[in-house]
Parts: structure tokens; C-alpha cells; sequence
């Protein structure tokens, strides 16, 4: 393939996929800046890899393990550099809620995801955008058994929180 062939494909692929580019970005960064830096880098990472994508495996399976990976990496370097910079009693400044015009249950599954870590946030992602568990365990790198049971607790843990809500 020739390499304007090879750049056209991959802007095909992107373009039809930048959903997952929006969901990911959103779910690990809070305010617009941090989640174009990070969108930049995961696309970069795709561009990387693209020329070993196999083209057997469904496009957005491999787009969404890479995003991932991508995200979760650079959550880990964020968390640990604010760490160091910033007390947590400044977290609060860092970012305008932009989930204030979502309906109230949108604001409380943001809440309840926020607190999660790193692999069930992506868990959380996959399965709410209707992914298999084969396809959800495919991205994870894990067994499509640990994917029902983590997505069993999730739920049984949210029903937890937003029943004690209403209840309170």
C-alpha cells in the first residue's frame, strides 16, 4: 500500500471511529484542553501502530485498546505529577463541571464512574457502548468471565449508591 493510500485508510478508519476518540477523552479528562492534549495522543499512538493493525480484528476493537492504554497511561503520569504540584484540596479549582447541563441520573453515573479506577472506568465505557464481553475482554486484555463479574459488581455497587441517594 502506498503511503497516501496508507494515511487516506487511516483518516477513513478515524473518522468513522471518532466516537470512541470523544468517549475516552471525555471519560478521562475534565476540562477541553487536557482532553484535545490527549485526543493529539492517542491519535499519534494510532498513526504509530496503524501499520500493524490487523485487518481480521474489528477496527475499534484495536482503536479502543490503544485509547485506552494511551489514556490510562497518561492518567497515571497526570495523577502522579498533580501529586507532587498541587495539595487535593486544589483539585476542586481545576476544572468547571461541564456535566452541569446533563440530566441529573447522567451526573450521577459521571460521579459514580469518576471514583472508579483505571481498567473499570474503561469497563464501564465498553459495556455502556455495547460492547460484547468477548470484545470488552479482547480490549482489556482479560477473561470474558472477569468481565461478567466485574460488570455484575459495577452494578450491584451503583444500584448501592444511587438507591442509598434516594433513600437519603
Amino acid at each position: 500500500m502506498t503511503t497516501a493510500k496508507h494515511q487516506e485508510r487511516f483518516q477513513t478508519l478515524l473518522d468513522e471511529h471518532k466516537r470512541i476518540l470523544y468517549k475516552v477523552c471525555h471519560l478521562y479528562c475534565r476540562n477541553r484542553d487536557d482532553r484535545e492534549d490527549l485526543a493529539q495522543e492517542i491519535i499519534v499512538q494510532l498513526w504509530r501502530s496503524f501499520g500493524r493493525f490487523d485487518e481480521h480484528y474489528r477496527f475499534s476493537t484495536w482503536m479502543y485498546r490503544i485509547a485506552l492504554n494511551v489514556a490510562i497511561s497518561s492518567y497515571r503520569r497526570e495523577t502522579t505529577r498533580t501529586r507532587h504540584v498541587i495539595s487535593d484540596n486544589e483539585h476542586v479549582f481545576d476544572a468547571v463541571d461541564e456535566t452541569t447541563s446533563q440530566p441529573e441520573d447522567i451526573r450521577l453515573l459521571y460521579r459514580f464512574i469518576e471514583k472508579l479506577d483505571e481498567l473499570n472506568k474503561a469497563l464501564v465505557l465498553l459495556y455502556l457502548d455495547g460492547k460484547s464481553y468477548a470484545e470488552i475482554a479482547g480490549v482489556l486484555g482479560i477473561s470474558e468471565t472477569n468481565v461478567a463479574t466485574k460488570i455484575n459488581r459495577l452494578k450491584n455497587s451503583m444500584k448501592q449508591e444511587f438507591s442509598s441517594r434516594q433513600a437519603g
